[in-house]
């Protein structure tokens, strides 16, 4: 089951958030990413945070409308973000998409970003999307395929040090069993050679971000 997660970053189009719906597809804001949701036309099944981003009359109408609300506490160890991926996992999704995540603070964004690395997301096939970009990570001992267009881009750095044993096929510039190293801009700006890219890591943690071209 796919959990789209709506952020309270920069609004998502309805062609784009309707791109990554599919049947069955449960719908969650986090807090002020209920503004997101519906501005692409789409009624969450579950808000949650500490709803301090929410106007109440937004609230009350969505509630007479049978939305869930799960209120947090404003003081709390986890962003709304975190929060909904977590009811996501809990509810049984497979595969979560988040959109909304990034704009505005890049403290914010930074962090929704690193959110991938959880743990409890490591067999849950999570991506980062926009209208042009996607972000997904690609862990040690783990192969990511990246659909896109030849003549996309798809840059590839290192997290939590340096990346080993790193594979990329599919691409302008491939590498076989190469390091990525942590600090460096080596896995940027490469190009899809075909429709489809693929990436393989032995060791350490591969951030993959692919941009379409249109």
């Amino acid at each position: 089951m796919r959990a789209l997660i709506f952020a309270n970053g920069d609004p998502t189009s309805r062609e784009t958030a309707h791109h990554w719906m599919l049947p069955g597809s449960i719908v969650i804001a986090a807090d002020g990413g209920t503004r997101n949701a519906l501005e692409a036309g789409l009624t969450p099944d579950t808000v949650i945070g500490d709803l301090d981003s929410l106007p109440e009359a937004l609230r009350a109408d969505l509630e007479a409308r049978g939305v869930r609300f799960i209120v947090h506490p404003a003081r709390k160890d986890e962003t709304d973000l975190e929060l909904a991926i977590r009811h996501a996992l809990d509810h049984g999704a497979t595969d979560i998409v988040i959109l909304s995540a990034l704009g505005g603070r890049w403290d914010q964004s930074l962090a929704n970003i690193l959110l991938l690395t959880l743990p409890a997301l490591r067999d849950v096939p999570t991506q980062i999307v926009d209208h042009r970009q996607t972000i997904t990570l690609v862990t040690g001992g783990r192969e990511a395929r990246i659909d896109g267009h030849i003549g996309d881009t798809l840059s590839l750095l290192a997290l939590s040090g340096d990346a080993r044993g790193v594979t990329i096929e599919g691409c302008e510039y491939p590498l076989t069993d190469g390091a990525l190293p942590f600090g460096k801009t080596l896995g940027i700006s490469n190009v899809l050679a075909e429709p489809a890219a693929r990436v393989g890591v032995k060791e350490g943690i591969v951030l993959a971000i692919h941009a379409r071209k249109t």
